[in-house]
């Protein structure tokens, strides 16, 4: 596919001082330790000053001690990717990367990403909201339908409920599934077909979509093992897709990202059932901090148009450092 149209890298010609915080206490903290530390070396081969922070409960004064320019946040989950960091750095006036308080809160909880996104003519499974305790009365929805937590990320606790699987029917409260783990649950129809994903890159210009990549795991469906295990998964980059799929998936990804109000990054995963044209494309969700590992989509689709992951980690870090020096607070300006 090439550079999108009219794409240019921003890259930093100051040197600052980066905090890279990471880890934290989520179920995605391996994938952040790993996120974070990409970033870090990525930041000091270009001549930053990076001081790694493992995030605890002390965070704030540890940032506050190292009096960085701007914080890089590489968490993954709660509470790093759902308001709590960002309100945080915000009342300590410090920049950082990736969205602000009020598009995390919206982003990182299914139901709201709904509310915001399908109004604005951008299509979504539909589905609710159920107790765990109702499942092992009767199914929510005609099978196969799909359960998943409200507000994780990286397809966390993600079942696919079919008339074959082994969950019971209804759901025996013993069979292993999310419904072990959390309340309260998004019951949503399975849509057939094929995994999408496109990233997002904010710039001086405005957000520009990068590609669209399908996601083909080896076994079974593309939950947090295929994703961060090396081998699982093929990532077919760019997608082999109809023209007029692509551009879809394109235009929907930077239209979330703008609906959401997100800054820096993002990354929107879709469900396409080929069967349907683009009456079959729908968004799943969208992600704020989507992952920087080695095996990440967005650094993937960054280097297939020309962006190295030094240039990626740059700029993110100038989107940043641009959204603070305009007044402006990270993604509180849906619209």
């Amino acid at each position: 596919m090439g550079n999108p149209e009219g794409w240019q890298a921003v890259t930093l010609d100051t040197k600052y001082h980066v905090a890279v915080l990471m880890g934290g206490w989520a179920n995605e903290r391996p994938v952040s330790l790993m996120s974070g530390e990409g970033v870090a070396k990525a930041l000091e081969a270009r001549g930053h000053t990076v001081t790694r922070i493992d995030m605890d409960r002390t965070v704030a004064a540890k940032i506050a001690e190292a009096a960085p320019d701007v914080v890089f946040n590489a968490l993954h989950g709660v509470p790093g990717e759902d308001g709590t960091v960002q309100g945080m750095l915000d009342l300590m006036g410090v920049p950082y990367t990736h969205s602000g308080l009020a598009t995390s809160v919206i982003a990182i909880d299914k139901e709201l990403t709904k509310q915001q996104l399908v109004p604005r003519g951008i299509p979504m499974p539909g589905g609710r909201i159920v107790k765990s305790e109702e499942l092992y009365e009767k199914d929510p929805l005609p099978r196969p339908y799909v359960l998943k937590p409200v507000n994780e990320g990286s397809s966390v606790g993600v079942a696919i409920v079919t008339d074959e699987s082994n969950y019971g029917n209804p759901i025996r409260p013993d069979a292993k599934g999310p419904w072990q783990e959390f309340r309260q649950l998004l019951a949503e129809p399975f849509i057939r077909g094929r995994e999408l994903t496109t990233a997002v890159i904010d710039g001086p210009d405005g957000p520009r979509a990068l590609t669209v990549t399908e996601l083909v795991p080896k076994s079974g469906f593309y939950d947090f093992d295929a994703k961060y295990t090396d081998g699982m998964t093929e990532h077919v980059c760019p997608a082999d897709l109809p023209e007029e799929i692509t551009a879809l998936c394109l235009d929907l990804a930077v239209r979330a990202h703008k609906a959401l109000g997100c800054k820096g990054t993002s990354r929107t995963d879709f469900r396409w059932d080929d069967e349907n044209g683009v009456d079959g494309l729908f968004v799943l969700e969208t992600n704020t901090q989507p992952g920087m590992t080695p095996l990440s989509l967005v650094p993937e689709q960054a280097r297939h148009c020309g962006m190295s992951y030094e240039d990626l980690v740059e700029a993110i870090v100038a989107e940043a450092l641009r959204t603070h020096a305009n007044g402006g607070g990270n993604g509180t300006d849906q619209a």
